[in-house]
């Protein structure tokens, strides 16, 4: 099989899969939004035929399930049709939900790497430090956020902080047991090589484990990535905050907006599926870089 055909036989297996979504979505969103039709149409005293009863399912205002070219009506109508500044612009909310994330997955890959070249060079901190890192992801984020911008808004600190530092929380772990996994995998020949050359241990890290952690520590970049954004996403709704796509869905929930709900969380969605996209582009330029062959 040539590389083209392979590319068309992947092209058609992807286009199939969001063709069957796309067909079950519509199913379901006619499956649930029916029963509140036919109270309208009693209602209204009407007696539509199937087509009109599917038709009107599908372009109900606030519906249990809104169908997919609801959303991407409102996805449009947020986008392109309104300006970057505007406050009902989805490009706006996705800045502010950007700008947490962004902080708190750098934060997050610091504080990952360094505790990992810690638990490498520190034998005890293997055992006394990595069960607590693995404990803390048991505690549910929906709990730790709220505290966590009550005791910093105690002390004056609000704003971007608070939630970059909710997405630190669930960014660090991914790169933490990634780097720590890298940072292992040099042969035992290796290290004794390294040895033998009289390397001294910030030597032996610097030209063998750390070089060889890269491919690592990337693939736990992108995991890291993606949930430095559902932290930031949740670090926005405990504060009842007005910018940012959990604002979006805080403000959707409220007024019963589902198709509002939905368009923020598509663009949630393509907006993780960028950044990781990204990250990936940035791994084939530093192996390419590194002369590792993918």
């Amino acid at each position: 099989m040539t590389m083209n055909d392979f590319l068309k036989s992947k092209t058609f297996a992807v286009s199939t899969v969001v063709l069957v979504l796309v067909a079950i979505w519509y199913f379901s969103a006619v499956l649930l939004n029916a029963p509140f039709q036919r109270e309208l149409d009693e209602r209204a005293k009407l007696n539509p035929t199937t087509g009109q009863f599917i038709e009107a399912t599908l372009n109900q205002k606030r519906p249990v399930l809104p169908a997919p070219h609801q959303v991407a009506v409102e996805i449009w109508n947020t986008t392109v049709e309104k300006r970057i500044t505007s406050k009902r612009s989805l490009v706006y909310h996705g800045g502010i939900t950007l700008s947490s994330t962004m902080l708190g997955f750098v934060m997050g890959t610091v504080l990952g790497v360094a505790l990992a070249a810690a638990i490498i060079h520190v034998e005890s901190l293997e055992r006394s430090l990595m069960p607590w890192i693995i404990t803390s992801q048991t505690i549910p984020i929906l709990a730790i956020a709220p505290m966590v911008i009550v005791v910093l808004n105690a002390v004056g600190i609000s704003g971007l902080i608070p939630k970059a530092l909710i997405s630190t929380y669930l960014s660090f772990f991914p790169v933490t047991v990634g780097v720590v996994k890298g940072l292992r995998s040099p042969d035992p020949m290796q290290l004794d090589l390294m040895r033998t050359y009289s390397a001294s241990s910030f030597q032996t890290f610097w030209k063998l484990r750390w070089p060889s952690s890269i491919p690592f520590l990337f693939t736990s970049m992108k995991i890291a990535i993606a949930a430095s954004l559902v932290g930031a996403i949740v670090g926005e709704l405990p504060t009842g905050a007005v910018a940012g796509l959990g604002a979006r869905l805080l403000a959707g929930s409220y007024y019963g907006q589902t198709v509002q709900i939905w368009s923020a969380l598509l663009s949630a969605a393509f907006l993780a599926a960028m950044l990781v996209t990204i990250v990936g582009f940035a791994d084939k330029a530093v192996r390419r870089r590194m002369g590792i062959a993918r």
